[in-house]
């Protein structure tokens, strides 16, 4: 049987500053304490998150988190087995912030250091919450990612589709600031489409008339920016209703992209006879309720279950980060002080870069 390990997190690789302590076995796991402070107040004057002032905001903030959740935990940092810190993807400043304080955490208390992929502690999650087995289709749906992913390991990821541009949760933002509602947009489009009618604009579904699983959001927000104009130049300028009706329409078609596209993933996946069919989603997108539905739809048609994390886990945070660097840790994984933080690091790094490469390598 393997040795239960105590695994502390560090997050940071967009604007949530976060640590955590979790203690387990791989699939067996419990989180001690989790620590999460957003930057949402920063930001907020300008429409999108300033990789610059998040950079700082880290700085300055996540040794606090480190001794918030080793407290809550009721632990010091001898009690740990090793620490596992975000190395990348995400924006740099703030991955090269936790990356820093973890390494001075490991070369002053002699533990273990873990680089953890941020796309893998997504990948991971259900492991964590649910012990979902081996292998599994994973959807990662947030503010700068979309993929399906066949997970069949801590470090096996094949890509089976992802987006070519805008992610959803980018998406959502971007049309929260077309229609002037507050940041992060996620929420607040889904509240407003709350009380609109889908029906009322019909928006278009980008991809679904090309075969494959890969996804498409820039031109359905190029459209509902097109489809608010028309109505501004028309009546002067939107009403309430106007506004919950472009939410509704903008958040079914994207509802009904992500099930087309998983429907398909689950059709490859279904290939390899899994012994428990599972769909997972992870991703700040995944709180979406509306989302969840039609995924589990999708999953019930081919006898899977669908599985999604709490909201708490679905969006950025540590515990995930930490899991991930315990699954690692039992498999023999260890980084030293040459850990480097990377802006961009494809978990299927066999598979084409989805939105092209640079000097500093593949984006995703």
């Amino acid at each position: 049987m393997t040795h239960s390990l105590t695994i502390l997190g560090i997050e940071s690789s967009c604007d949530d500053s976060a640590a955590a302590v979790l203690r387990g076995t791989s699939g067996a796991a419990d989180v001690l304490s989790s620590v999460v402070e957003g930057q949402t107040s920063l930001h907020a004057a300008f429409g999108g998150v300033v990789p610059e002032i998040a950079a700082r905001a880290h700085a300055e903030r996540l040794d606090g988190c480190v001794k918030q959740a080793l407290a809550q935990a009721g632990l010091t940092l001898p009690d740990l087995d090793a620490i596992a810190v975000t190395a990348g993807p995400g924006l740099i400043g703030g991955v090269m912030s936790g990356v820093a304080l973890a390494k001075g955490l490991s070369a002053g208390s002699g533990k273990p250091l873990i680089g953890v992929n941020h796309l893998a502690g997504h990948a991971l999650t259900p492991r964590l919450t649910d012990g979902a087995q081996f292998p599994y289709l994973m959807l990662l749906v947030s503010g700068g990612h979309c993929q399906f992913l066949l997970v069949r390991g801590p470090a096996d990821f094949t890509r089976l589709g992802g987006t070519i541009d805008d992610a959803p949760g980018e998406a959502f933002d971007k049309t929260a600031r077309l229609l002037g509602l507050p940041q992060p947009g996620g929420p607040s489009v889904e509240a407003e489409a709350a009380t609109g009618l889908a029906s009322r604009f019909r928006l278009p579904r980008p991809l679904l008339d090309r075969a494959g699983c890969d996804l498409s959001f820039s031109g359905l927000k190029t459209a509902l920016l097109r489809t608010r104009d028309n109505l501004v130049a028309e009546k002067g300028g939107l009403t309430r209703q106007d506004r919950a009706d472009l939410c509704a329409g903008f958040q079914a078609a994207v509802a009904d992209v992500l099930a087309e596209k998983a429907r398909r993933a689950m059709a490859l996946y279904m290939e390899s006879a899994p012994q428990t069919p599972t769909l997972a989603v992870a991703g700040g997108v995944a709180a979406n309720q509306a989302i969840r539905a039609c995924l589990e739809t999708v999953s019930a048609e081919f006898g899977a279950q669908c599985l999604t994390p709490p909201l708490d886990l679905c969006t950025d945070n540590a515990a995930m980060i930490a899991y991930a660097g315990l699954e690692l840790f039992e498999a023999g994984q260890q980084d030293d002080l040459t850990l480097v933080a990377r802006p961009r690091w494809p978990l299927d790094s066999a598979s084409p870069a989805m939105l092209g490469s640079g000097k500093k390598g593949a984006k995703a």
